[in-house]
């Protein structure tokens, strides 16, 4: 069974954000990029998946800027066979990402597509779904066990209420939830082996997928400072300020 992986090159939680001065986005000049989190728990449950035998290929996929290479060769490093580059330099939006993955699924032909439940740069939350209706697949997300066997997939999902398990014929799409797993980390011998591990570059254009921009960011802000918190003496005066100060009781 193949597996496709997509990964996203994202500000490494660590990093503060810093919103630009002229607030048309996020300041990256200079800061320490790595592996979408969500994404590495995708990776991690693929290596899994072939360490089990169920797997045969595990194919990692970015789409972006030359520098996501880097990302690429993190996934080697994890356990991927080999990765595909879509080099652009263009903006690319969820619906342009789940275009691109469609066409390296068409062309692949992969039993199982695993990717985040969303990217923590933008927080979208829509890459997985747009590319199971694109391709008419069934998907599961928020994933927090799968099993698979049989060529169906046994998936419990994370959702308001609990947990759901939801069970769906292969091939299929997978989003990752934080519970899934924990991700390993790449060892020394490994991130050498993965510098000759094949990487091939495309083009959005070789792939006939028009990756244009449908939504114009307006305008990025921090959040505002939060105060600092008080202390009050008894339970009367805690009354009298949610009252009269935070007005949220009447």
């Amino acid at each position: 069974m193949k597996v496709l992986i997509p990964v996203k090159r994202v500000v490494d939680f660590n990093v503060k954000v810093r919103v630009k001065p002229d607030g048309s986005g996020v300041d990256t000049a200079n800061v320490k990029m790595s592996m979408n989190p969500f994404d590495e728990i995708a990776v991690e449950e693929a290596v899994r998946l072939k360490e089990k035998g169920i797997a045969s290929e595990l194919v990692a996929i970015s789409c972006g800027v030359a520098a996501c290479q880097e990302t690429l060769r993190t996934a080697l490093a994890l356990g991927a066979d080999r990765a595909i580059l879509i080099e652009t330099n263009a903006e690319l939006q969820p619906l342009a990402v789940a275009k691109l993955l469609k066409a390296i699924v068409d062309k692949e032909t992969p039993q199982l597509v695993i990717l985040g439940k969303q990217a923590i740069d933008d927080d979208s939350n829509q890459t997985g779904q747009m590319l199971a209706a694109l391709l008419g697949w069934p998907q599961a997300t928020f994933a927090s066990k799968v099993d698979i066997a049989g060529g169906k997939a046994t998936v419990k999902r994370e959702v308001d209420g609990g947990l759901e398990t939801v069970a769906m014929v292969l091939p299929a799409v997978i989003t990752t939830d934080l519970r899934l797993n924990e991700p390993r980390y790449a060892t020394l011998p490994n991130i050498m082996k993965a510098k000759k591990k094949p990487l091939d570059v495309v083009k959005p254009d070789a792939l006939g997928v028009d990756v244009a921009p449908r939504l114009a960011t307006l305008k990025v802000v921090e959040p505002p400072k939060r105060k600092g918190g008080g202390k009050v003496a008894d339970v009367k005066e805690l009354v009298a300020k949610l009252r009269s100060e935070a007005k949220v009781i009447s």
